[in-house]
C-alpha cells in the first residue's frame, strides 16, 4: 500500500488538534464512539479538490440536502445494499458502529466489483475496522491538521485520513 503525506493536500485542514486533558479526553471519547448522529457533512472544498483527481459518480451515504454527486443514496435507499459495481465512489459514512460495515463494502466493491472508492473516515489506526480494511487500500492520504466539517464551528476532535481502494485488475 502507498502511504502519503498529504503536505500539500489544498484544501489545507484548519489547524492544529485540539488541547487535550482528561476532561476533554474523555468526552472527545464518548463523543466519537456513541451512537449518537455521527454524520459529518463533508466540507465543500475537500470534495471538490478530490473530485478533480477522481471524478465521482456515486456518493453511497447522504441525505438529499447534502449529497455530492446526482447518483446517490440515502439511508432510505441503503447504499450498503446496493451495487456500487463500476462507479467512482465518494464515502464519507457515518462514523458509528455501522463504519466497519461501510469499510468492508468498499473493500469488497473495488476488490470483486471494478469499483473506485475514496473513503474520507476518521484515522483510527488502533481499530479492527483499520487493520481488516483500510490496511488493505491501495493508498492512504493523512492530512496535516483537522478538517473542519460542514455546518461545525472548529475542527474535527479526531484525525481523518482519505482512503483510496483501486479496483483489483
Amino acid at each position: 500500500m502507498k502511504r502519503t503525506e498529504t503536505q500539500h493536500l489544498l484544501p489545507v485542514a484548519d489547524g492544529p488538534a485540539p488541547a487535550s486533558t482528561p476532561a476533554v479526553s474523555d468526552h472527545l471519547m464518548r463523543l466519537i464512539s456513541s451512537s449518537a448522529d455521527l454524520t459529518w457533512a463533508t466540507p465543500q472544498a475537500w470534495f471538490d479538490y478530490l473530485h478533480l483527481e477522481f471524478k465521482f459518480t456515486l456518493d453511497p451515504c447522504c441525505t438529499h440536502d447534502n449529497a455530492k454527486c446526482p447518483r446517490h443514496y440515502t439511508p432510505a435507499e441503503d447504499g450498503l445494499a446496493q451495487s456500487w459495481a463500476e462507479e467512482r465512489v465518494f464515502m464519507n459514512p457515518p462514523y458509528g458502529r455501522e463504519l466497519p460495515k461501510w469499510m468492508h463494502k468498499a473493500y469488497l466493491e473495488a476488490r470483486d466489483h471494478g469499483a473506485l472508492v475514496i473513503c474520507f473516515v476518521p484515522a483510527r489506526v488502533d481499530t479492527e475496522w483499520w487493520h481488516r480494511f483500510a490496511a488493505k487500500a491501495s493508498e492512504v492520504r493523512f492530512p496535516i491538521g483537522r478538517v473542519k466539517f460542514t455546518g461545525a464551528d472548529s475542527g474535527a476532535p479526531f484525525p481523518v485520513a482519505i482512503v483510496i481502494f483501486r479496483p483489483r485488475l
